[in-house]
C-alpha cells in the first residue's frame, strides 16, 4: 500500500496566502488622500478655534474641537488674506473647505478656505468682548470726544462711490448749505474693507492743507444698512483705532437708526443714517439767513428806543437848568459891586495917607517932615504902580468871565430856541419873570407868550380850562391873543 501525499494546510494566520493587494506605505498614504479628498472635497464644518499660531511663512495653523474630537485645519497664507473674519482662539465658527491629509506625519486635516461665526449669538459675544477691551483702553472716552464745527468750508466722505449713501449726502448738504465734498472711496464690506477704510481716515488725517487738495474741517464715515455680518468692517479693530486716533472732527454714519458698530462709540458723534449725518454738518442757511434778519431788528428796535431815552434824559435835563439870563444878570451884578468896593477902596487908601501925611506933619520939624513927605510920597507912588496893574488885571479877568457868560447865553439861547421850534412856550408875568408853574398864574393876569418867530401877549382866564373839542384859529387884535 503506497501511502499518497495530500497539500497540508497549515492552521493559523501565519500560514494562510489571503487574496489581497500588497501596498508601500507611500501607496497606501496616497490611497487614503485620494478617498479622503474625493468623498470630503468640500465640507463645511462647526467647532471652536484652538492653538491658532500663524507663522513666518504666513500660513495659520489651528485646531477645531467640540465636547469630543478635535480636527486640526490650516489657512494657507493667500487664503488668509481673503478671510473677512480673522479666527481667534475661542471663537465658534464655521469653517469652509477640504478634507486633506498630511502623509508625513498619517494626519488628515481641514484646509480652510473661508471662516464665519457660528451664529448671530457668538458674533454678538465676539463685538462685546471687543467693546470692552476697547473700552479699556479708554478709546470710547467722551473726554477724547470733540466738537463738530458749526459750518465746515471742506466735508470729507468716507463711503462707496457707487451706493446711495453717497447720493443722499450731496443731496441732503446742497438742500441745506452747500459746502465743498470729498470722497473717498473705499469699499464697505468684504475683503479688505476694513483696511481700506482705515487708510482713508488716516489719509484725511494726514493731509496738511498745503498742497492742491485741501484737509477737512469735517469727516463722515458712511454706508447703508445691512446684516450685522455686512457691518463686520465698522467692527474692526483697525478701523476702530483709527477714527479714535483722528483728529477731524468725525460723524459715524453706519447702518440704520437700530444698527450699531464699535466705531459709532469712538466716534465724535454718531448719526443714525447717512442722512441725518449729512443734516448734523451744516446748519439750513434759510434758517441762518431769517435768524439774522431776526437778530437786525431787534437791534434796530433796541437802537431807536435808547436814542429816545437818551433824547427824553436831554430835554428833561434841560428844563431843569436854571435861566442862564439871571445867571449873567448876577455875575454882572456881582462884577460891577466888586468894582465899585475896588474904587472904594482906593480912595479911601488915598484919605488914609494923606490923613497919615498931615498927622506927620504936625507932628515932626519942617525937616523931618519933609523926609517923612518923601517917604510917603514914593510909598504912594509905589502902591499905584503896584495897584495900576492890579486893577487892570482884575477888569480884564472880570471882562473874560463876562465874555465867557455871555458866549454861555447865546449858547442858552440857541438850544432854547430849538426846544420851541419843537412847539414848546416861554411863558412870562407881566414883569418879564418866567412861569415853571401852574401855581404862579394868577387867574386875569397877563401874561407874555414867547415862541420861537415872536411874542403874543395873553390874559390867563383860569386853571383847568378843558380843551375844546375842535380848536378855532387864533384871533388877534391889537397885539393880543384872545
Amino acid at each position: 500500500m503506497t501511502e499518497s501525499h495530500s497539500p497540508t494546510v497549515v492552521a493559523g494566520p501565519a500560514g494562510l496566502r489571503p487574496n489581497l493587494p500588497e501596498y508601500t506605505v507611500s501607496e497606501l498614504s496616497q490611497a487614503v488622500k485620494r478617498t479622503l479628498e474625493t468623498d470630503f472635497g468640500h465640507v463645511r464644518v462647526r467647532g471652536e478655534v484652538s492653538g491658532c499660531k500663524r507663522v513666518s511663512s504666513g500660513h495659520c495653523y489651528l485646531t477645531l474641537k467640540d465636547a469630543e474630537s478635535c480636527l486640526d485645519g490650516v489657512i494657507w497664507r493667500t487664503a488668509f488674506g481673503r478671510l473677512a473674519l480673522k479666527p481667534e482662539d475661542g471663537m465658534e465658527v464655521v469653517s469652509t473647505g477640504r478634507m486633506t491629509t498630511y502623509p508625513g506625519r498619517s494626519k488628515y486635516q481641514l484646509v480652510i478656505e473661508a471662516i464665519e461665526l457660528a451664529g448671530i449669538g457668538a458674533l454678538l459675544k465676539l463685538l462685546e468682548e471687543r467693546k470692552r477691551k476697547l473700552l479699556a483702553e479708554g478709546l470710547f472716552d467722551d473726554s477724547h470726544k470733540r466738537a463738530l464745527p458749526f459750518l465746515p468750508e471742506v466735508i470729507g466722505v468716507v463711503t462707496s462711490p457707487t451706493g446711495a449713501v453717497i447720493r443722499d449726502i450731496l443731496h441732503r448738504l446742497a438742500d441745506r448749505f452747500p459746502r465743498r465734498v470729498l470722497v473717498w472711496p473705499v469699499p464697505v464690506q468684504g475683503e479688505g474693507a476694513a483696511e481700506a477704510i482705515a487708510a482713508a481716515i488716516a489719509g484725511f488725517d494726514a493731509l496738511d492743507g498745503g498742497g492742491a487738495v485741501p484737509r477737512p474741517d469735517l469727516l463722515i464715515v458712511a454706508r447703508g444698512g445691512g446684516s450685522i455680518e455686512d457691518l463686520m468692517a465698522f467692527n474692526e479693530e483697525i478701523v476702530v483705532r483709527a477714527v479714535a486716533s483722528c483728529t477731524i472732527p468725525l460723524i459715524a454714519a453706519v447702518g440704520h437708526e437700530t444698527d450699531t458698530t464699535l466705531i459709532d462709540f469712538a466716534a465724535d458723534r454718531r448719526a443714525p443714517t447717512p442722512t441725518a449725518a449729512a443734516e448734523m454738518a451744516v446748519p439750513v442757511r434759510l434758517d441762518l439767513a431769517a435768524d439774522l434778519a431776526a437778530y437786525s431788528h431787534r437791534l434796530a428796535q433796541a437802537l431807536a428806543r435808547f436814542m429816545d431815552d437818551k433824547f427824553l434824559r436831554v430835554e428833561g435835563l434841560a428844563r431843569g437848568l436854571p435861566d442862564p439870563r439871571g445867571l449873567i444878570e448876577n455875575a454882572m451884578q456881582r462884577l460891577d459891586d466888586r468894582a465899585e468896593r475896588l474904587r472904594n477902596g482906593i480912595v479911601a487908601l488915598f484919605r488914609l495917607r494923606r490923613q497919615t501925611l498931615q498927622a506927620l506933619g504936625r507932628m515932626l520939624r519942617r525937616d523931618v517932615l519933609e523926609r517923612e513927605i518923601g517917604r510917603l510920597r514914593d510909598a504912594v507912588a509905589d502902591d499905584a504902580e503896584r495897584l495900576t496893574p492890579a486893577v487892570a488885571r482884575l477888569l480884564q479877568q472880570r471882562e473874560i468871565a463876562l465874555a465867557g457868560c455871555a458866549g454861555r447865553l447865546a449858547n442858552w439861547r440857541q438850544a432854547q430856541d430849538k426846544v420851541l421850534e419843537r412847539g414848546y412856550v416861554l411863558v412870562r408875568d407881566a414883569k418879564g419873570a418866567v412861569l415853571t408853574s401852574a401855581e404862579a398864574v394868577v387867574p386875569g393876569a397877563d401874561l407874555a407868550l414867547e415862541f420861537h418867530d415872536g411874542k403874543v401877549a395873553a390874559r390867563a382866564v383860569g386853571r383847568d380850562v378843558p380843551r375844546p373839542a375842535k380848536a378855532s384859529p387864533p384871533r388877534r387884535e391889537q397885539g393880543k391873543l384872545l
